[in-house]
């Protein structure tokens, strides 16, 4: 049979390209698992549950206090009753590079940097059936990065927890739980915009523009710009030269520079027999891209009536194009910078026209690119959070002095009415009338408590 069936096999092949179409089915086999069979058949589960507000670290990595996270992990035990070996959590931060210093070289490509460890369970420990709860908590410290996707690198924050449980057939399966953690960086906003003044010779133009030094990539933002020393009286030949603007295209450019570090196997060591360490290395990378321009054609305002009072305004509207990828404003000791400029460029043509006679504009033919680089920062919104240091609930000190208790107590009957006991304004004698009362009627009623 056995031969037989080595045999037929190749036939079968054959005859499935033939007229006949016949395939080879194998219903016995099993190729793996489902997601759902496998989480099935686990004697526990893991999950989570964070308590801490989102992850948003506020100032400068030099100046930012951090982030704190806190939640809780839950370990829900299926059988009445089952022995758990080790129970480990571990918050980790993932640096992916795109453009590694060694191509196809797992280690140069990826970077697993380890921040917190919780030995939840150290030894082994019956635990009932059931949902245990094991809280965590970790600062994460302001000089670390936030988490970005980017062409040359990438940076996550990876929270995995692992249950290994003790069973009596077989090897034991661990049970494991893997997360993601979004974090990020918010830089504080000046209140009063930015002035930059550029000067563009051989002109005489002169360029005043107010920005905003901040933003954020949802919301639109506005820049004045004004040009002056556009025109120019020519007084040998009674003329006066003009500086038309005839097109304006803005830009936001980001900028991405990172170190491609190498693994330990493509770092070259130096002086082994002086038992010097290896040497770290790496390489430089390098990257721009756009995330959001225009081109203008119109829109600005202009005056040419004389050369002395000459000057173009417009109040230029720019933000990220829409489905951007971009990533914030970023700075790490590992060597990855993020860094965001605007930039404007100004195509001014000129012309010239008699002094008399300004509508006889005639083109020279001569043209000029005026080009301005504004530094910007892009960063997420502060939104109502502030950092968690601030939170802090107020010391026994800071506590104000509560309100004074009231020692009389006062009887109401229906004997009594309210203008019998609240002493009128102006009148001194009414607080002594009210007390007598009070009293007894407190005498004649002993036994009434209110």
């Amino acid at each position: 049979m056995a031969d037989s069936r080595t045999n037929g096999f190749p036939s079968d092949i054959h005859r499935e390209h033939g007229p006949h179409h016949h395939r080879i089915s194998f219903p016995t086999m099993h190729f793996g698992r489902s997601s759902k069979e496998t989480g099935s058949s686990a004697p526990a589960t893991l999950d989570w549950q964070l308590e801490s507000p989102p992850l948003v670290m506020y100032g400068d990595p030099q100046t930012s206090s951090g982030a704190l996270l806190s939640g809780q992990l839950f370990l829900g035990i299926k059988e009445d009753s089952l022995e758990i070996e080790t129970l480990l959590a571990t918050l980790s931060i993932r640096v992916t590079q795109k453009r590694p210093f060694a191509n196809h070289c797992a280690d140069c490509t990826n970077q697993l940097t380890e921040l917190k460890r919780w030995e939840l369970i150290q030894h082994p420990l019956v635990m009932a059936k059931g949902e245990h709860s094991f809280p965590f908590s970790v600062l994460l410290e302001g000089h670390l990065p936030s988490s970005m996707d980017s062409p040359l690198v990438s940076i996550s924050y990876q929270f995995k927890a692992e249950a290994i449980p003790r069973v009596n057939l077989g090897p034991p399966s661990p049970i494991v739980l893997e997360k993601t953690l979004d974090v990020r960086r918010s830089l504080p906003v000046s209140e009063t915009p930015h002035h930059s003044v550029r000067v563009f010779p051989p002109t005489n133009i002169k360029a005043s523009a107010h920005y905003p030094h901040v933003i954020h990539p949802i919301g639109n933002y506005t820049l004045a710009l004004r040009l002056d020393g556009i025109a120019k009286l020519n007084a040998k030949v009674n003329t006066v030269e003009y500086w038309k603007l005839k097109k304006l295209t803005w830009k936001l450019e980001e900028t991405i520079k990172t170190i491609a570090p190498a693994c330990e196997r493509h770092s070259p060591k130096l002086n082994e027999a002086a038992g010097q360490q290896q040497s770290k290395k790496g390489v430089i990378r390098s990257e721009s891209r756009i995330i959001g321009e225009k081109t203008l054609f119109s829109g600005w305002k202009s005056n040419y009536t004389s050369a002395t009072d000459s000057m173009v305004e417009l109040e230029l509207d720019y933000s990220l194009a829409k489905n951007a990828k971009y990533a914030c404003d970023s700075k790490s000791r590992d060597g990855t910078e993020v860094t965001h400029q605007l930039i404007v460029e100004m195509v001014v043509s000129q012309e010239w026209a008699p002094v008399n006679k300004p509508s006889l504009v005639t083109h020279t033919g001569v043209g000029r690119i005026l080009r301005m680089h504004f530094g910007t920062i892009l960063t997420e919104r502060a939104g109502i959070g502030i950092s968690w240091d601030n939170e802090a609930p107020p010391i026994y000190q800071d506590v104000p002095p509560s309100p004074p208790a009231y020692t009389q107590e006062t009887v109401f009957t229906t004997e009594n009415s309210i203008a019998g006991i609240i002493e009128p304004l102006g009148c001194a004698q009414g607080h002594g009338a009210s007390r007598s009362s009070n009293d007894s009627v407190a005498a004649s009623q002993p036994g009434t408590n209110y």
